[in-house]
């Protein structure tokens, strides 16, 4: 049979979601067709007579994205069978039957997508959290990493390849996608496939890793055996990975390893600086530990990328300004994306957060159309400055203003006062970063759907 699988939005990595299913398929002898939306044109006629359209569907952006290639395909092709699949396809499963998607597919896919293409209907539950052997990813369809995000570091840019030593969590914040999948479980992707995979990307002339799991160091024994054995084989090649704030603190003996394996920075979702919100998202990590994990970093010679959900229904003016007075005391400015400052707060379908009080009482109706749930602030000046955030940023973005510009010009938006004295407009180039700024929970710019 001939498979399309298509990947919208994957954080400007070639999408480990498409090669590993495509390598499942291609080994039973299926004509697999690899399209990553991001980086390509559909190819409508091709993807409408293929026997089978699959989705991978990760995040919210993703998701929303491809609505209308869902749509496009269906109009040429009513008949075509469309499968969704990955994190966001069981939470949103009524929204995309509506569309016309016939078998949506959650957690572990491969088998499960492969059974389809054998014309084996799907019997097992929505959500499969079976272990699986993986197979190692065949990315030789997709553009050359070139086309993708790039690192920088120092005035040098560097290709970068991506994969994922794990799935899922073991934890259960409340505002996280994973968890209404997953619920507390992850899987591992075996050891000799993830250096197979980081292998294969190094001979496409990869010269840095991003690994994609949830949290690098759910398994840490899994983890520190595979980079230990990606430096012995390549040791000028370095990686960078997400980690907790807990996980940061709790296994803080292995930074040292980290960096002597190539590690050069690790991003790490803070989402808050008030210890109250992090209750309420229970994050598992304070104030006062995310000060801690900053210092830790800073000694081991890493570079910590915080991440935040700036706006939340209980997110003050004093909060955000708070954050901006942080970031500054810690020396952090350089090392947070510009878009990071203004991430309103999603609730997408099956959400735990539904389950508080403190939400319920904040939440209007669910909005298919944004696959989340509509809330304002109590304060209208927050929610305002949200807004003239969130277009300040794409305006610097389109003038390629440094991340130390940016960071001012929001400064003025949200403080009566002036910047600290010794903030120096200056970019510095030493804190590596990608181009492309990692975020799975905001929704799509009107540039990525201009593209559609």
């Amino acid at each position: 049979m001939k498979i399309a699988l298509i990947s919208t939005y994957e954080l400007g990595r070639q999408p480990f979601g498409l090669a590993s299913p495509a390598a499942w398929l291609g080994n039973r002898g299926h004509e697999v067709v690899c399209i990553d939306t991001s980086r390509q044109r559909l190819p409508l006629d091709t993807v409408a007579q293929a026997g089978l359209v699959a989705f991978y569907l990760p995040m919210h952006t993703a998701t929303r994205l491809a609505v209308p290639l869902i749509q496009r395909i269906l109009e040429a092709n009513p008949e075509a069978h469309i499968c969704c699949y990955g994190l966001y396809a069981p939470m949103n499963e009524p929204f995309l039957r509506a569309l016309g998607v016939r078998t949506i597919l959650g957690g572990e896919f491969e088998r499960a997508l492969s059974d389809l293409a054998d014309g084996i209907s799907p019997s097992g539950p929505l959500i499969s959290l079976e272990r699986l052997q993986f197979a190692t990813p065949d990315r030789s369809q997709f553009p050359e990493l070139s086309f993708y995000a790039t690192l920088s570091l120092d005035g040098i840019t560097k290709r970068v390849g991506s994969t994922e030593a794990s799935r899922g969590c073991k934890y259960l914040c409340r505002h996280c996608p994973v968890v209404p999948v997953y619920n507390g479980t992850f899987r591992i992707v075996q050891r000799e496939v993830v250096l197979a995979d980081i292998r294969q990307q190094v001979a496409m002339g990869a010269e840095h890793i991003t690994f994609g799991d949830p949290d690098f160091f759910n398994g840490p024994r899994h983890a520190m055996a595979i980079v230990d054995a990606l430096h012995a084989e390549f040791p000028g090649l370095t990686y960078d990975a997400t980690i907790k704030i807990e996980h940061l603190l709790k296994h803080r003996t292995l930074l040292p390893r980290l960096k002597a394996t190539g590690c050069l920075f690790i991003i790490s979702a803070v989402e808050s600086i008030n210890d109250q919100t992090l209750l309420l998202l229970d994050k598992g990590h304070t104030r006062a530990d995310f000060v801690e994990a900053a210092s830790l970093m800073r000694e081991a010679g890493l570079t910590l990328t915080p991440t935040f959900v700036t706006f939340t229904p209980w997110t003050t003016l004093r909060d955000f300004r708070e954050l901006l007075e942080m970031l500054v005391d810690l020396d952090l400015v350089e090392h947070v994306a510009p878009i990071q400052l203004a991430i309103r707060l999603l609730i997408p379908a099956g959400s735990r957060l539904l389950e508080l009080p403190e939400m319920q009482e904040k939440l209007g109706e669910f909005d298919s159309s944004a696959l989340s749930y509509q809330w304002r602030h109590d304060d209208p000046e927050v929610d305002q400055l949200c807004s003239e955030i969130q277009l300040l940023i794409q305006k610097e973005e389109r003038q390629k203003s440094s991340r130390r510009t940016t960071f001012a010009r929001i400064w003025e938006l949200a403080h009566d006062g002036p910047l600290p004295e010794g903030f120096h407009s200056e970019s510095s180039s030493a804190v590596p970063h990608l181009s492309e700024a990692w975020y799975c929970c905001a929704e799509p710019t009107s540039e990525q759907l201009a593209q559609v």
